[in-house]
């Protein structure tokens, strides 16, 4: 609940607030009136609903419906000129933010706030901070692969980062639950489009940056790209940074007066050895450590979260024992066929995370390798090139290229733009099923693999913006072992 008169306070102190018209005058509201419901939905509102004009598609027609269904006011940045009185702000993204924060009674006060960015390895880095913090405290989790409030009940999101009023609205039921800590994936369009506008987190972490997700509807350039990620770090009381990542002289620089670590070779935190299920940290953490995802990239994803929790009260022994429990759905699972081939699954996405997958898998495998792999549709455009000059690399790798999830361009098209990046004949399998099918029944040796990229423990395709029926590239695989 909260009143106009504290709305307007907000808008006011954010210096977003300009006037309230009625029928083209300015208008002065009445000092009574209260709010039990914010919506950026036409479809959900009522008389006690403040609701919030958002998106470029958005139509008169809507506001006319939400009107009808009884709504009072309306913020906006533009005046659609309604029998309603709007209330006009200079960015309604803003707004929606710092709104939603008060009318949910300011929940982030409550929790100790954790951040992750980067371009690869949010997921993984979350999953490890869960599992550290739970040994001794209860945090909630927002992740791109689950979520969950209380602990007990896990469930997938539809946005790396929610919309603020989802945000909020999770964070106070987190409270409500019981919880100490909310860890969080923030994606660089969670920046962009002000989804945290206005929030500090307790420790920010920054794993990596290459380019990714720049095109017509996301990121123009990667400079801007890049200057969204940075943004965790200026709104992070404490913050955690991987010295062996590209431009990290400048992140160093920006973060220079914040209490910050640094982890990796170029720092006082390095990982000192590995093994494929052991590594050795030198430094803060200095000790030995157990853990269930191969590859020093995870190593890496565990430390940065180490580093993290440790700002957060988390004793070493709860971080030894998190590290070593972890496991990630769609994160480097692994199948053995009967032939003794393994099938490898990954949500690698990106040429970065495609080539830090392939140099694993083959640390471990010395026979044939076979690849799956696809694109989505209508986002991350510059991923398909990408693919291609990382596939180059890998002369001696077999590639199927197949549909990922194409939404609405034809899965077919975006396997040919990948394809013409590649300077050799691949194959085309456009059905995801029958090209993991196809890729198993050519293993020979327990040396051979198959690595299925792309899709990790997602069990739906992204078809015309609907998530098709698909059961899961590990279920598929298990199908087909034999």
């Amino acid at each position: 609940m909260i009143t106009i008169e504290h709305v307007l306070d907000i808008l006011k102190n954010d210096q977003n607030f300009r006037e309230i018209l009625f029928n083209g005058q300015y208008h002065y509201h009445a000092s009574d009136i209260c709010f039990e419901q914010l919506s950026y939905d036409s479809r959900v509102t009522d008389q006690k609903t403040l609701f919030f004009v958002k998106g470029a598609h958005f139509k008169k027609e809507f506001l006319d419906k939400a009107i009808n269904s009884g709504l009072t006011y309306y913020i906006s940045e533009k005046d659609y000129e309604v029998d309603i009185p709007v209330i006009l702000v200079n960015d309604v993204k803003q707004a929606m933010s710092l709104v939603a924060m008060a009318f949910y009674g300011n929940p982030q006060e409550r929790l100790k706030l954790l951040a992750f960015t980067g371009t690869k390895g949010k997921t993984t880095a979350a999953y490890f901070a869960y599992q550290i913090l739970k040994q001794e405290h209860k945090p909630a989790m927002l992740s791109t692969m689950n979520t969950t409030l209380d602990g007990k009940t896990f469930f997938k999101s539809t946005l790396t980062t929610p919309e603020s009023f989802d945000l909020f609205a999770m964070m106070a039921e987190a409270v409500k639950n019981g919880m100490t800590h909310l860890i969080m994936e923030v994606s660089s369009q969670a920046y962009l489009v002000k989804r945290v506008y206005g929030l500090t987190f307790d420790v920010g972490v920054f794993l990596n940056i290459s380019p990714d997700h720049i095109g017509p509807i996301e990121h123009p350039t990667f400079e801007d790209y890049f200057y969204h990620k940075r943004l965790l770090m200026k709104n992070s009381r404490a913050v955690i940074i991987n010295s062996e990542m590209d431009h990290f002289d400048l992140l160093k620089e920006e973060v220079a007066t914040k209490d910050h670590d640094f982890y990796g070779k170029f720092s006082d935190n390095p990982i000192s050895c590995s093994k494929a299920f052991t590594f050795d940290v030198k430094g803060k953490l200095a000790g030995h450590y157990h853990i269930q995802l191969i590859g020093r990239f995870n190593q890496e994803n565990a430390l940065a979260a180490a580093l993290a929790c440790l700002r957060l009260g988390a004793s070493h022994h709860a971080i030894q024992n998190g590290i070593a429990e972890t496991t990630v759905p769609g994160r480097m699972e692994v199948l053995t066929q009967t032939n003794g081939a393994k099938v490898f699954v990954d949500y690698a996405h990106n040429g970065v995370s495609l080539d830090n997958l392939i140099k694993v898998v083959k640390e471990h495998q010395t026979g044939q390798i076979t690849l799956i792999l696809g694109a989505p549709g209508n986002k991350g455009e510059s991923r398909r090139k990408d693919f291609g000059e990382i596939i180059n690399q890998y002369p001696e790798l077999k590639v199927i290229l197949s549909a990922d999830d194409p939404n609405f361009e034809n899965p077919l098209t975006i396997s040919q733009e990948i394809q013409s990046h590649i300077h050799r004949p691949v194959t085309i399998i456009i059905d995801r099923e029958e090209a993991i099918k196809t890729a198993l029944a050519q293993t020979k040796t327990d040396q051979d693999a198959v690595i299925i990229a792309g899709k990790g423990a997602d069990a739906y395709q992204i078809i015309e913006g609907k998530q098709a029926n698909y059961d899961g590239d590990i279920t598929v695989a298990k199908r087909y072992l034999s």
